[in-house]
């Protein structure tokens, strides 16, 4: 996954390292993988973080998706992603605790 985060362009590849950081400390139980070629972070062999490249969707803006493996299912609604612009640091809080939920 490290050389698939430092083969993305700048933007793609800063956010990707930062969500990657990100999650190795607020969700260590989750394993990275790919997932269709993107980065994503799995629990019991299910993706419950998806990270989607902005270059390889041909996308104005990268997203980090929750599938439904995500434990985020308070409440009668619930995001399925939330946009990534640089620099996410002033949301890095609210990243990690959505991270740290959605791994259960």
């Amino acid at each position: 996954m490290l050389a698939k985060i430092a083969a993305m362009p700048g933007a793609d590849w800063g956010l990707a390292g930062r969500i990657h950081g990100i999650v190795g400390i607020a969700a260590p139980v989750l394993a990275p993988e790919l997932w269709y070629g993107m980065p994503a972070y799995a629990g019991d062999g299910k993706v419950v973080l998806p990270f989607q490249s902005a270059e390889k969707l041909t996308s104005w803006y990268a997203t980090l998706g929750f599938s439904d493996q995500a434990a985020l299912d308070e409440g009668a609604m619930r995001p399925t992603a939330y946009v990534l612009k640089e620099p996410i640091a002033a949301d890095e809080q609210l990243v990690s605790a959505l991270v740290r939920d959605a791994a259960g």
